[in-house]
């Protein structure tokens, strides 16, 4: 009988898309990598997630199979309608998940926690009832995207120094908040290097993609806007994720700057799965685009980068600490700066002719990221892994 663990972060699966529950494309993928090299080190995982119903009815919780070795519970979600409902569906997911954790995790039991502002205080308290392990998963720190209160602030670093371990996306990051030297590992993103698939488009044209979100500090505009200094000889895709508001901005953006360029821009929507990877490997170029010096790029790594390079496509990126000092460095081909002709320049001068080894580099990585995690898994001192 192999071994369970818990892994608590906001996720559902597109089967189930129906039930509209809250969750992140990137956190997901990340997460289904995690999954898959806890079952290679012999675990069966139970993902435990709290994500709730955006729609205007009552759905009940259920447990699911993602895939063997792989378990989704999901607690009973309520209308998510006036504010008042609102509210009531905030408290009942945090009622259902601290009742969960005090009822079945034992003492001394270790689980993983996806970093999240709306876990933090109910893990800290579930965590203080029972006495549990936490290998807290931290992407990145939130305060550093978007503002909040001095309270909130507090809150997240309290979260966080409460962990006995880490899973980091830099060394950076571990560097700023792991001021006791707890275990740790890094992981850049996914390292599931995917089958060529053969679907490379035939029509002459070099195709680029930006995926990812579509909040406007993260790049997908300034994506768009280098294409009007591209020729008739590229394709932009862009595809990925945002509010209604932000997909219209998008949209708006992309006739706009068509109206000025010879290159050909589609907006090709939100895509999972095999129809994600099918998307990127069409394409010769993934795109990494977002404001130099916002402060969250010193500690957390753009996750489409790995995607990118998984699938075989070069990378062009904006010249950033966390992607510099990473082991991927050498085949990222970097710009400065964020205009977008300087973006397109740089896209021009791409040689695709150049031997690419971005699957071999992301293989390695894996086995790195599997010896990792089997150490910080089975160890219970103090030391760093």
């Amino acid at each position: 009988m192999q071994k369970e663990i818990k892994y608590v972060g906001f996720y559902d699966s597109y089967l189930n898309k129906q039930e509209n529950r809250g969750y992140t494309l990137a956190a997901t993928n990340k997460m289904d990598y995690i999954c898959n090299v806890l079952n290679r080190l012999g675990y069966d995982v139970l993902i435990v997630s709290p994500s709730r119903t955006k729609n205007k009815r009552f759905y009940k919780g259920k447990e699911t199979i993602i895939k063997e070795g792989v378990r989704l519970k999901l607690f009973p979600t309520v209308p998510w309608g006036n504010k008042i409902q609102k509210l009531f569906s905030l408290i009942l997911e945090d009622i259902l998940l601290l009742i969960y954790l005090i009822f079945n995790v034992d003492r001394d039991e270790t689980i993983i926690v996806y970093h999240s502002l709306e876990l933090r205080s109910v893990l800290r308290l579930a965590k203080k009832i029972k006495k549990f392990k936490v290998i807290l998963e931290v992407e990145e720190i939130y305060q550093d995207v978007k503002k909040f209160s001095r309270y909130s602030k507090k809150e997240e670093y309290s979260t966080i120094d409460a962990a006995d371990k880490y899973i980091f996306p830099t060394e950076l990051l571990n560097e700023k908040i792991n001021r006791n030297r707890k275990p740790h590992s890094i992981i850049y993103g996914t390292y599931m290097v995917e089958k060529d698939r053969g679907q490379k488009l035939k029509d002459n044209k070099i195709h680029v993609v930006y995926a990812g979100t579509f909040d406007p500090r993260k790049g997908s505009l300034l994506a768009i806007k280098a294409a009007q200094y591209l020729n008739s000889n590229y394709h932009l895709h862009i595809i990925g994720f945002g509010s209604d508001e932000q997909i219209a901005n998008i949209n708006k953006l992309i006739n706009q700057i068509s109206e000025k360029t010879k290159a050909s821009i589609s907006y090709d929507g939100l895509l999972s799965g095999e129809e994600y990877i099918s998307c990127l490997q069409r394409c010769d170029i993934g795109l990494s685009t977002q404001a130099p010096d916002a402060s969250f790029n010193h500690t957390s790594f753009p996750s489409k980068v790995l995607s990118y390079l998984a699938n075989g496509l070069r990378v062009v990126s904006v010249r950033i600490k966390s992607i510099e000092k990473s082991a991927v460095s050498d085949e990222i081909i970097f710009y400065d700066g964020e205009d977008p002709q300087t973006v397109a320049e740089t896209l021009l001068t791409v040689d695709l002719s150049n031997t690419n080894r971005s699957r071999d580099v992301v293989k390695a990585l894996d086995k790195r990221f599997l010896l990792s995690m089997k150490n910080l898994l089975e160890c219970q001192d103090e030391k760093n892994i």
